[in-house]
């Protein structure tokens, strides 16, 4: 499944079909800031704020929002009430803030 543009949001985690979570970071014009996971194995407990996050020491990468968009995604379950299959989730402030310091993104996301 691939992603349409204004399905991609700062501050979302996206995973993709090959098991790789992406988490963006920034985005501004036609660019994003996002960093890429390891291939996991094990699906990440999004409803367990205290989760680690699976991006230390991952490179982040600034690509065109649409070159983001044409990678191949999955819906993953969100863990919420209904339990639903979704495509992107919202990380909070937390997990955000946790993956901009394993990627050391802080300085990119402020020169973007």
């Amino acid at each position: 499944m691939k992603l349409n543009k204004n399905e991609i949001e700062v501050g979302f985690l996206y995973q993709t079909s090959d098991k790789q979570y992406r988490a963006v970071l920034a985005m501004k014009s036609d660019f994003i800031i996002y960093v890429p996971s390891l291939t996991e194995k094990n699906t990440l407990n999004l409803s367990n704020k205290q989760e680690k996050m699976p991006f230390e020491n991952q490179p982040f990468k600034k690509c065109q929002i649409d070159t983001f968009a044409k990678k191949d995604y999955q819906p993953f379950s969100v863990n919420d009430a209904q339990n639903s299959p979704a495509i992107k989730h919202l990380l909070n402030e937390s997990q955000l803030n946790e993956i901009i310091r394993q990627c050391n993104a802080k300085a990119a996301i402020f020169a973007l």
